[in-house]
């Protein structure tokens, strides 16, 4: 075991292309190259694993800064966070570096355009991270980063400062790969092939409420021909497969009122209407019998499942016993009709993630509980829109409902996600050629995100198709306990964007005409 300590209080270690054209097969299934012809990702390789240790000391340091969003306790930690990362862009070379504030936390913007007449490409990912429940850490606490079997554990190591990271190590090599082809003294004034700009927010964690603001206000710095999306996980470490869909996403709590007061159970039980039972039974109808959702005209507009799509997911290699053993879920449940990765990925649906009534924690009172309270949160996919499901759930509640009950129903339309799926473009087979060579795979399949982003908001806002790639895995445990990073998979997504930024480089493309589609 390797541990890090860091550096208390440490903070840190324009242009608009043209259209894409590219050789290459943009629509389902997946590619291959032989890793063993491509000497420039060999040297990619070598370069980065040559520097392993500094990858680690960044992360294990960035780690340390708990970034935690919505405590006010860490309200300057997100800033030291930001002020971390700012300070590594700089370091990195890139010549326009910002901190922005956005509500009570801080984004990060930096931009490296100086490729006249290449794409343009936004990189979106986060720096905030969730807060974390020490008592239940096993491998060590949140924020004091170990190294063991090849993992840097700590809260925020892959969702999303191993994914950022990633991004940096990659621009040192792809510099390194442009000024002197590595090994040989060249040119310390090269720069990247395409034009690149990160945007790395500080409230990803919860819900993105200021994004739409900060595009609105900064549309022209923003300005991109593509968005890469970095906030999301990959199939399987010896298995890449790219992600072409990300769910929507829609929060909303659910209050039931009983008694006007807490009611000791002895005085009241047997006529007294419990909150806690009308909620459970509320809860139990939210599915039917075949796990579908319950809730009328829930499913009107959603669109069919893309052949092609459903056949990439069955191509995955997959196995119940290795979903269990890596995701930990204890079980396979959900709607029937349709496959694990189908309802992870292109199916709707709807999770109790709170439920609180009565006494939790202390000795209990023996009270019927004047309130119930549960916290759902919707997955949605193409064809629904989060405000038509915030009124049918709302209906549906009203309907369902006990007449000797209250109660409150609440959604959260600031931080609600729409879904988003990227279209057929060029980029796409781009950066298959990438993560084929950065994971020196055979194949790269396909897949979805079952968790939702401001993706759709970026690509409306920006008039940009949306790519995804990221670094995380399932059992890096994202916002439980014992988080971590595979460290050479962080190692292989750096390769993969390397190669990724050279790939578009290489590719002549048409700017899109407004829809995020490109055009012709």
């Amino acid at each position: 075991m390797e541990q890090y300590h860091g550096l208390e209080g440490h903070d840190g270690p324009g242009h608009e292309g043209p259209g894409l054209h590219a050789p290459g097969n943009s629509n389902g299934g997946a590619v291959g190259v032989n890793a063993g012809e491509n000497d420039a990702g060999a040297g990619l390789h070598a370069y980065v694993r040559s520097h392993r240790g500094e990858v680690e000391k960044q992360l294990a340091e960035w780690v340390r800064v708990p970034g935690v969003l919505g405590d006010p306790e860490h309200t300057q930690d997100l800033l030291r966070s930001a002020n971390w990362l700012a300070a590594a862009f700089r370091e990195t070379g890139f010549p326009v570096v910002e901190v922005l504030p956005t509500g009570e936390s801080h984004a990060v913007y930096a931009e490296w355009c100086e490729a006249p007449g290449a794409a343009t490409v936004l990189v979106y990912s986060h720096h905030d991270v969730r807060a974390a429940k020490p008592q239940e850490w096993d491998q060590t606490a949140p924020f004091e980063p170990v190294v063991r079997d090849g993992r840097l554990y700590g809260r925020g190591s892959s969702d999303a400062k191993g994914q950022v990271l990633a991004h940096l190590w990659a621009i040192r090599a792809h510099l390194e790969q442009r000024s002197s082809g590595f090994g040989v003294p060249g040119d310390s004034t090269a720069v990247p092939a395409v034009n690149l700009k990160y945007l790395v927010e500080g409230e990803e964690e919860g819900g993105s409420p200021h994004l739409a603001q900060l595009l609105e206000e900064q549309a022209g710095r923003f300005q991109a021909d593509l968005v890469l999306f970095s906030d999301t996980l990959l199939w399987r470490e010896d298995h890449p497969a790219l992600c072409v869909s990300l769910r929507g996403m829609l929060s909303a709590s659910l209050e039931v009122y009983g008694p006007g007061r807490d009611v000791h159970s002895g005085a009241v039980s047997g006529n007294a209407p419990n909150p806690a039972i009308e909620l459970g039974r509320l809860l139990s109808l939210l599915h039917d019998a075949h796990g579908r959702i319950a809730i009328p005209g829930f499913y009107d507009g959603v669109e069919p499942l893309p052949g092609d799509l459903r056949q990439a997911l069955a191509d995955l290699p997959f196995s119940d016993e290795d979903w269990l053993a890596r995701s930990e879920s204890g079980a396979i449940t959900g709607e029937e009709g349709y496959t694990v990765l189908e309802r992870l990925w292109l199916r709707p649906a709807v999770e109790v993630t709170s439920l609180i009534a009565g006494d939790p924690l202390g000795v209990s009172r023996a009270a019927v509980p004047a309130v119930a309270t549960a916290d759902l949160s919707f997955r949605t996919v193409p064809g629904q829109r989060v405000e038509k499901v915030a009124g049918l759930l709302q209906r549906w509640v009203e309907t369902t409902i006990g007449d000797a009950f209250g109660h409150s129903v609440v959604p959260d339309l600031t931080t609600a996600q729409e879904p988003y799926r990227t279209p057929d473009h060029p980029a796409v087979s781009a950066l298959e050629r990438a993560m084929a060579a950065g994971f020196k795979a055979e194949k790269v399949g396909r897949m979805g995100n079952a968790g939702g982003g401001p993706a759709a908001l970026l690509s409306r806002s920006l008039h940009a198709p949306v790519l995804f790639f990221g670094t995380g895995l399932v059992e890096d445990h994202w916002h439980d306990s014992d988080e971590s990073a595979s460290l050479d998979v962080l190692l292989d997504g750096a390769v993969t964007l390397a190669c990724l930024w050279e790939e578009l480089a290489q590719t002549h493309y048409a700017k899109d005409d407004g829809d995020g589609h490109p055009g012709q």
